[in-house]
Order: structure tokens, then C-alpha cells, then sequence
């Protein structure tokens, strides 16, 4: 399966469904091609949606950090939900306290009006 991002909008905020395996190779650049777009046209809360990643490795996990300087040097906030798969390696990396994270929908886009962290 290739990696794929889609763009979805929750009044202000942008949610990115991806989808497949985030490695190099696979889903290299593709969410740092879909964040600078949404931060080119203005969007400053932007939700990564994990709930269909298979795979996260190290490159994987370098695009998400690479998208949250982005995102944050842009002024924004970003966040992720659905982390079930990928938990442990988030733990294990210490990135849980860089990427708050939600396990619904609704929680997450309003938590974007409590400011970050919320």
C-alpha cells in the first residue's frame, strides 16, 4: 500500500487522514508536501490523523517532526490523534510530549480554541 494524505477541513482546522506505511520510500515527503501547503494557504491548526498508518520508522517519525517545525515556526499548532499503533514509539522517543495527542475527533478539534496542550 502507498503512503497517502488526505486534506479535510473542521471549520478552522485542518485535518490530514494518512494512510499506509510511513517509512523512507514510502511516505518520505509526503507530509512534508501537505504541510507546507496548508501552511502556504494559511491554515495555523492543523491534526494529523494516524488512525490508518500501519508503520512508522525513523524517517517516518522525522517527517512528523519535521511538519511540527513547520507548523510551529509558521505560528501553528499541530496535533495528532489515533496514535494506538504507534504509541510505545512515541513513548520511547519522548515525541508524546511534543504532539498532544487525542483518541476522537471532536476532542481534538475544539481542543485547538483551549490553546496548545490543552
Amino acid at each position: 500500500m502507498s503512503f497517502k494524505a488526505a486534506v479535510r477541513h473542521t471549520g478552522d482546522v485542518a485535518i490530514v487522514d494518512l494512510a499506509g506505511r510511513l517509512t523512507l520510500g514510502d511516505g518520505s515527503g509526503t507530509i512534508r508536501n501537505t504541510i507546507k501547503d496548508l501552511v502556504t494557504k494559511g491554515d495555523k491548526k492543523i491534526l494529523l490523523n494516524l488512525n490508518e498508518v500501519t508503520y512508522l520508522d525513523s524517517s517516518g517519525l522525522g517527517e512528523m517532526v519535521g511538519a511540527y517545525a513547520t507548523v510551529t515556526n509558521a505560528g501553528g499548532e499541530i496535533k495528532v490523534m489515533n496514535t494506538q499503533r504507534i504509541h510505545d514509539l512515541l513513548q520511547v522517543t519522548k515525541l508524546y510530549t511534543v504532539f498532544p495527542d487525542y483518541n476522537d475527533e471532536d476532542t481534538a478539534v475544539r481542543s485547538f480554541g483551549r490553546g496548545a496542550g490543552a
